[in-house]
């Protein structure tokens, strides 16, 4: 259940980061580049914030 929210909640800013980068300011695509750079970073280190928060939250595996 974790990684559907955590892959949920990264492709939602990803896309929402692409939204407000066409409409608002340009400068949006820094954020998408760090959704990516940190899901990158997880991938390799198997370690990831959201995760955490996640269960701590109580939500499960």
């Amino acid at each position: 259940m974790k990684n559907r929210i955590v892959r949920a909640v990264a492709g939602s800013f990803v896309l929402i980061s692409l939204a407000l980068a066409m409409t608002v300011n340009i400068n949006w695509l820094w954020f998408t580049a760090f959704v990516g750079a940190n899901l990158l970073q997880s991938s390799m280190t198997r370690w990831c914030l959201m995760d955490i928060i996640l269960g701590k939250l109580g939500v499960k595996d």
